[in-house]
Order: structure tokens, then sequence, then C-alpha cells
């Protein structure tokens, strides 16, 4: 199923690069103009010096309004929005105080961060886009498919923002919520209050019924997610935001495998908490099949390879996050699908910007062509010893190297910083766009709290190696401070899927050898006892479906709930220790 990869550019042409830049100063201006006029841009300090530029210059000439961007522009974090976002939480929040706030007119929606390594979202606000841009790859909250989806999709929000309008009779709601969420009721004009108006709703080649999205319970959400997937044999494609997620879904799956095989044959909806008024649309979509029955418990749970296919003969496609943390899942996932089944991720990016979009030229799984649709992306060298305002565009990137995304955005954003690493693949020989892959987060606290600096996608892959060789299969882990001796080290706690190995105590050591020989300053540390051997503790079955459901209960969609490489939670480390059950 896998497609050739092409060969990409090392290096740019003076032809492509021109070209580039041309494309990057289209793109840019179309972003920043209408954006300049903004309350934020008008008021925020740290845009004085390129008002003042614009001020003393021909505004209207094009060469000279970019020049003064990328001379006077400095790169920014969330705290200069955050006292112009405060304004549409204030009570009450009037339409002449929060319009063209970031970008022309009012927010279509406020996305939320996921909270990973914060105990408080961040939201940013989100536009409409033009008209024909709604058909985009990267704002199609249900791309086509050319049968059925498994694609489970939650309309959750965590409060709705009311704007009075300036006639005084009628205000608009503003939703804050979740990215995906977002999208979803943008595209298909899905207001709040119209909710419980579209309960009988099931929209083509998908296999949840709209009523679905509206479950609170997180078990209800993948039990009954699973039962209408299992009652639908013609699901082509399944997509989940994060592929661990998916091993998630598996679990809940093999573990009510009887109940759900039952319900199938008898057409009824499972007795689940919480579900109230969505029990009876919910029915109607429902009918006994008991010849489906009767072929799901000749395949069994999930177990064998390539359960899935045989599930869903037609199944060839799966789309999911398969990096970071999710990516100690693949194996699983991997045995599951089978070979006949490809693995393609979903566009890189966060709640601030979309800034890539699958390369199905290269592996679609790791690579991604850097797109100028939500924002315009520059970049700073992480190796670099120049100052942070040093900002590079995309012609000026070389292949191999490792950078931080800035972005600015149709939304708003100016020279934002998103906090990831990714590296330069090469160059689309076509239009000369950056291929990149994610690397890890740029966060400063990995080397604070341990001492030394390994990277997420380090850390990552020596528990990925480990458990390959010796532990069996992980579902999900994170990584907490182990203080229980000095100097204090990396903690791994992992839940596993199955049988443990036979030979699972040699894993801290290789986990060990993994990070001396990938890590120049840990391998330092340790020689001069400021760091000492990771540690690897097995929690109890079910802890991180727990974590996420915990976590779902603070508003953040359930699908969508990511397990962070590093946790510095102090409240869920405490709550995770005692979910321990073994060291190894």
């Amino acid at each position: 199923m896998s497609r050739p990869e092409i060969d990409l550019l090392d290096s740019l042409s003076t032809e492509l690069s021109q070209q580039l830049k041309d494309h990057v100063d289209q793109a840019l201006l179309e972003f920043i103009r209408p954006n300049y006029t903004s309350q934020f841009s008008q008021h925020a300090p740290e845009l004085a010096k390129f008002r003042e530029a614009i001020a003393q210059s021909d505004s209207k000439d094009d060469i000279d309004f970019l020049r003064s961007f990328r001379e006077f522009v400095p790169t920014t974090n969330y705290e200069p929005y955050r006292p112009f976002i405060a304004k549409f939480l204030a009570t009450p929040c009037k339409e002449a105080d929060v319009e063209n706030m970031f970008a022309p007119g009012l927010p279509y929606f406020f996305a939320m961060s996921s909270m990973t390594t914060g105990t408080t979202a961040k939201i940013f606000p989100k536009y409409r886009p033009p008209p024909h841009l709604l058909q985009h790859p990267l704002f199609l909250a249900l791309p086509p498919s050319e049968g059925t989806t498994l694609s489970p999709s939650s309309l959750k929000y965590q409060q709705v923002l009311e704007i009075e309008c300036e006639d005084g009779q009628s205000s608009k709601k503003v939703t804050v919520c979740s990215l995906s969420v977002g999208y979803l009721r943008m595209a298909m004009n899905w207001d709040v209050e119209g909710d419980n108006d579209r309960l009988d709703l099931w929209l083509p080649g998908q296999t949840d019924p709209y009523a679905m999205s509206l479950i609170n319970s997180y078990r209800g959400y993948f039990v009954l997610n699973a039962l209408f997937a299992l009652a639908d044999r013609g699901v082509t494609t399944v997509r989940f935001f994060f592929a661990n997620v998916f091993v998630n879904f598996l679990q809940y799956v093999e573990d009510e495998w009887p109940l759900l095989v039952d319900c199938i044959e008898k057409g009824v909806i499972p007795d689940i908490e919480d579900l109230d008024h969505l029990r009876a649309p919910l029915q109607k979509h429902l009918t006994p099949n008991p010849l489906r029955a009767a072929e799901l418990r000749e395949i069994g749970p999930p177990g064998i390879q390539g359960w899935a296919v045989r599930v869903w003969p037609d199944l060839n496609k799966f789309i999911g996050i398969t990096g970071g943390p999710a990516a100690a899942s693949v194996p699983k996932i991997n045995h599951v699908l089978g070979p006949s089944v490809s693995i393609e991720a979903l566009a890189y990016g966060g709640s601030e910007c979309g800034i890539a979009m699958t390369y199905y030229k290269g592996n679609p799984n790791t690579d991604f062509k850097v797109m100028f649709v939500d924002g315009m992306s520059e970049f700073l060298d992480v190796r670099s010893c120049e100052p942070s305002e040093h900002v590079l565009s995309a012609w000026e990137l070389v292949a191999g190297g490792h950078y931080e995304p800035v972005v600015t955005t149709r939304n708003g954003l100016w020279r934002y910083r998103i906090g990831d690493v990714v590296a330069v693949k090469g160059f689309d020989p076509d239009d000369g766009l950056p291929i990149i892959n994610y690397l890890h987060r740029r966060d400063g606290s990995l080397g604070l709290a341990f001492g030394t600096t390994c990277t997420e996608s380090q850390l990552t892959n020596a528990i990925v190696f480990a458990a390959n060789r010796w532990i069996g299969q992980i579902m999900d882990f994170t990584i907490v401070g182990d203080e229980r001796d000095t100097p204090i080290t990396y903690g791994y706690l992992i839940e596993i899927v199955g049988e443990i190995g036979n030979d699972a105590r040699m894993a801290p050591q290789q986990t060990f050898e993994d990070l001396m020989a990938a890590n120049h300053e840990y391998r330092t540390a340790f020689w001069q006892g400021r760091s000492r051997k990771p540690t690897i503790r097995l929690v109890e079955k079910g802890t991180f479906s727990e974590y996420r459901r915990q976590k779902s209960d603070k508003n953040v969609s359930i699908g969508q709930v990511k397990v962070p490489v590093v946790l510095s939670d102090p409240r869920y480390k405490e709550w995770l220790l005692k979910k321990v059950i073994m060291e190894l």
C-alpha cells in the first residue's frame, strides 16, 4: 500500500528560491494587510515599533510594508494577547468593544489548547475564512471517503460567550471548544442552540449518528461508537486524532465484546450511564442484525493480526497522529490493521495555526509540506547561537536543520512561537516548499526538572525500542521526575497491552543505553553524578483511559486528550504513582 517516495531537493535553485519568496510575500500580505487595522495591531505595545515604521513610510507600498514587518515585528508568546482575549470574557461583552479585535469582524469560535503541559487552556480566536477556503483539507472536519468512515466526533464545548450586538436587541454566541469541534460546527453551521434539534440526524458516510457527538460519558462515548462501527461492515477509513486513542477504543471493544455483539444481534442500545434524552434517537438508528453478529462472533475480539480488515473487509486507510507519545502505540496499531492498510498522519499544527499538510509523495506517516493557508510560517534555528529574534524565512532553511516554527496567522497572531521543533527533510521539487518532520516540543522544563535536556523524541524512542525488545506492547506512557533517590531521574510510567515480556527487567538498562547514546548532555551528567539510570514502572490496566476521562471532564474534547511525554502536573503525578503495580 506504500507509495514510491519522490526525491526531495537538498537545496533550492535561484529560480525556485525566488518563486518561494514571491509565494511567501503574497501570503504574508494576505494576512497582515487586513489584520493591521485590528485593535490588537493598533494598540499592542509589542507592535509599537512596527506601527511607527509604517507611519513613517508609504503604507500602501507592499515592499515597504513587508520590510517593516520583518524588521520591527518581534516574536510573541501568549501573554501579549491575553488582555485582549479577556475582553471577550467580560460580562457584559459589547460588540463595539471586541469587533475587529484580532482580524476583521467577530470570531466564529475560540479554539482551546489541549492543556497537555498546563492546567489552564489557552484560547485562540478563529474567524470564518473566505468561502473558497472552507473546502480546503485543512478546514474539512469530515474529509470525503469512498465508503464509511469511523471517525468519532464530539461537539463538547467549554462555554458559550455572548456578545451583545450594537442594536441592543440581539446577541452573537461564540463557542469555546477544541479546534476540530469548532471547524465541524463552522462547516455544518451547527450552532449550540440547535444541538437538540438535530438528534435524529445521521450524516451519510459516517458510522456515528449525530446524537453520538453529544454524549458526555467517557465510557459511553467509546462503547457506543464501537457498537455502531462494528455494525457497519462497509468501513473504509478509520480516523482518530491521536493514534493511541484508537488503541484505547480497541480496549473498549475487547472488554465489551460480548455486550457489543449481543446488542448488534438484537438491535438494542446497551445500558449506558448518562444517556438520558440521547437514548431514543440512537435507538432509532440501530436495527437488529443477527447475520452481522454471527460474523463478528466468528472473528472474535481484537487480538489476531489484521483483525480490522476481517471486521471491515474494505478498510484501506488509517489516519491519525502517530508521532510524539502516540508513537508507542504504533506496533499495536500495525498488528491490528495488518499490512494492507496504509497509515497517514493528520495535518501538522495546533490550536494556534495549521502549518503543514500530509505530504503524500513522501512518507504520509511522518512527512508534512508547509502550507500558507491558515498562516505564514517563519522559523527559528534551534541550533544557532543567534538571538531568538533572528527569524528565518522558508527559502533560508537548510535541509537537515532543526527549527521552531513562528506563525503569523489569518486569525491575528503576529510571529507567534509555536514551541515545537521540526526537522527540514528537504524541499518539494515542484514549488520549493519545505517538507518537515515533527521532532518534539522545545520546552526548557525538561532540563530544569531533570538536570539534563533529553528531548521528547529521544525519551520516546528509548522506551519504544525497549518495549519492542523486552517489555511488550505499550498502550500509553508518561514520564515523571523520580525523586526516590538522588539525583533525580526520568521515571517512566507505562501501561501495557497483554502479557509482559519474560526479560522485561532488561528494559531500564536498554533505555539507559539508548539515552546515553542519543544525548551528550545526559551522558556527561551521568558521568559527573548529576543523573542516574531511568526507572520504569508499570501502572494498572485502564490507568491512562481514566486519565483521559478526567481530562475530558475539564471540557477537553473526548477524542483529543493528549498524554504528555513529560508530566509536570503534581496532582496527576501523585494520582498516577498510586496506580503503580510493578517496577522493572
